[in-house]
């Protein structure tokens, strides 16, 4: 059976020295097995390849599949990029939990070869856009979630949250975590939000450290914009964070518009992938004992 996946992308979180051993362990094998592989220009670097990598936008124009060695911080990292060329993307876990990132590195050989013969799942995670404006229009986009948050100070932050243009409650707070299915299992779980099964068309908003003991994390529809205004009552400036990177500086009354990205990112599991055995072994979840009277 010839494969879908002929010229495949490597990307490797580059900072993570045992890493490296299994990135040049798959670089190989693609190569021998008449697999074009192209590196990331960063990976390469860390590689010290002969072969010059390939900056992450023009390399998801050149190749049908990415594989991403490290984390899920690594995948985030790619998933705009995928998403907007509409690369599919398959992890192999260099990381710790490793919720996207699903195939170990002792067995990725195997498991990569499946995949690359067809016998895969792929399922389809959306993304968030977040709008706002400093000097000039500022769009950022992520997989996990867009958290609001407290500025040099850890000082309480006010603001307003509206829904399709509905106001609905102005808040005093750490902040607020917005968060896709995806993200439901990150940050916003740790905020005490709820997990969301990655099917559902579904965000979370999880306020953080809210000063009302009645406030609590709120699920509305996919496809609903929300729009969060810093009041000029905020005892500091705010910033903003995407899926975890640069955290941009806010000024009093900025609005913050959270939408729906339209491209999706198309997501590789292995065929023996199930998301609640991953719930159950990511986070320390009781299993069902073999002997039912134990």
């Amino acid at each position: 059976m010839s494969s879908i996946f002929k010229r495949i992308g490597l990307v490797g979180r580059y900072r993570q020295n045992n890493m490296a051993p299994t990135l040049k362990l798959l670089e190989d094998w693609l190569n021998k097995n008449h697999y074009t592989a192209y590196l990331e220009e960063h990976t390469a670097q860390s590689l010290e390849s002969p072969t010059k990598g390939i900056p992450i936008d023009e390399l998801c124009q050149k190749v049908d599949l990415i594989i991403v060695l490290g984390g899920d911080g690594s995948l985030l990292g790619v998933s705009r990029a995928a998403a907007d060329h509409q690369v599919p993307v398959l992890g192999i876990n260099h990381g710790r939990l490793g919720f996207l990132t699903d195939i170990h590195p002792k067995t990725c050989i195997v498991e990569v070869e499946k995949v690359l013969k067809g016998e895969y799942l792929e399922e389809k995670r959306f993304l968030l856009e977040a709008l706002f404006h400093l000097d000039t229009p500022h769009l950022e986009t992520a997989l996990n979630d867009i958290v609001l948050m407290p500025g040099p100070l850890p000082h309480m932050i006010e603001f307003e949250i509206y829904i399709d243009d509905e106001f609905v409650c102005r808040q005093r707070a750490d902040g607020l975590i917005t968060a896709t299915p995806t993200g439901s299992t990150a940050y916003a779980l740790s905020g005490g939000g709820p997990i969301l099964s990655p099917h559902l068309e579904a965000i979370v908003l999880v306020p953080m450290f809210p000063h009302t003991l009645s406030s609590r994390p709120i699920v509305i529809h996919s496809h609903q914009h929300i729009k969060i205004v810093l009041t000029a009552y905020s005892e500091n400036n705010a910033r903003v964070s995407c899926d975890g990177h640069e955290r941009i500086p806010l000024s009093l009354g900025t609005s913050l518009s959270i939408r729906r990205k339209k491209q999706e990112l198309r997501l590789i599991h292995p065929k023996q992938y199930r998301y609640f055995e991953t719930l159950r072994n990511k986070l320390g979840w009781a299993h069902k004992p073999a002997n039912p009277t134990e």
